[in-house]
């Protein structure tokens, strides 16, 4: 299975070093052949035979580029690549970016999704703004478009619904799912900062070098429109999402819900009223006998209503980068065993 990757952060290169230790996974069978890397940052590279990821990793790391010295590096753009490369999925990596609508990574993935090749994604820009036009081109166009990553860093969030609530239909859904300011707000019942809790995420590796998609809500109302559209139906997009961040708490509010037995937690929501998708993210006080409010740090958890069973509440413990990278990879089993690729 030949692969085209588009963005090539963290998470990429998780995956990146997940491909060159298969060996110690034995239950993961994978037959990848990366041929293309391209970034904004760093250019792109490619090799129809394979790139050593090893190398490019090494790379990186030393040089801070994808070859040594920067030679080699392709004149292509990464949308030219998803248009012209001969690869079968296209793993799409770019940031999310709100004020884009969802680009550039929206034009990567149609580009390969017309040309019939695959998509694994974590950005959620794509499924928040155009889930339906680009599930509709994967159709038809026999491809898949799968995105298990896009929310909960890998936990089966949509292959819970897909695979195993066969016959329900959801009618609403509730949850912590952004780990960034979750840990803020924990942080604040300590008596600490909104300034100091977003350095001590920051040096933890979690929260981005500009902080705001996450405290002003942005990245969790991304969230929230993906699973409104994919899982009840919707046409939204994050802006259409009401929201409100926890730029606005303080650590004297955090520690005063405490003290009432309740914890200040931004949540999520989905719920169908009178035949509407109502959505919304805002910082709510939640009860301590709240499955939510057993959710400290980078934690996150999604509640599920439906109309056959009780609420389902899925729970991640402090995910880290291999939890988004495995959820990647999962995807790409899922088609690799589709497409027949592990019969190659």
């Amino acid at each position: 299975m030949k692969v085209l990757f588009i963005g090539f952060g963290n998470v990429a290169k998780e995956m990146a070093r997940i491909l060159i230790d298969e060996h110690l996974y034995p239950n993961l069978k994978l037959p990848v052949t990366v041929i293309g890397i391209y970034t904004g940052r760093h250019g792109g590279i490619e090799d129809a035979g394979g790139l050593d990821l090893a190398k490019v990793l090494d790379n990186l790391k030393k040089q801070k580029a994808l070859t040594e010295n920067g030679a080699r590096l392709s004149s292509l753009t990464p949308l030219e690549a998803a248009e012209t490369l001969d690869y079968d999925v296209l793993v799409e990596l770019s940031a999310l970016s709100i004020e884009g609508k969802g680009e550039p990574a929206a034009s990567h993935i149609r580009a390969a999704l017309r040309r019939g090749k695959s998509v694994a994604s974590a950005n959620k820009g794509p499924v928040s703004f155009h889930y339906h036009e680009l599930a509709v081109l994967a159709e038809k166009n026999n491809a898949e478009y799968l995105f298990e990553s896009a929310v909960m860093d890998g936990a089966p969030t949509f292959n819970l619904v897909k695979r195993c609530m066969k016959g329900t239909k959801i009618t609403g859904f509730s949850g912590i799912l952004n780990g960034t300011t979750n840990f803020i707000l924990s942080y604040m019942e300590d008596g600490g900062t909104l300034e100091d809790g977003i350095k001590q995420a920051q040096s933890a590796g979690i929260a981005e070098a500009d902080p705001s998609m996450d405290v002003e809500g942005w990245d969790p109302a991304a969230k929230t429109a993906a699973l409104a559209n994919v899982l009840m139906g919707c046409n939204i997009t994050p802006l259409d999402v009401k929201r409100t961040g926890i730029r606005n708490i303080t650590p004297t509010m955090a520690q005063d819900a405490l003290k009432r037995g309740k914890r200040l937690k931004l949540i999520c929501r989905g719920r169908l009223e009178n035949g509407t998708v109502k959505t919304s993210v805002g910082v709510e006080e939640v009860d301590k006998s709240d499955i939510m409010a057993l959710i400290s740090h980078f934690g996150s958890a999604l509640r599920l209503e439906s109309d056959l069973m009780h609420p389902n509440t899925l729970v991640q413990e402090c995910p880290v980068l291999i939890d988004t990278a495995y959820g990647l990879i999962e995807d790409m089993q899922t088609i690799a065993e589709r497409k027949k690729f592990c019969q190659r």
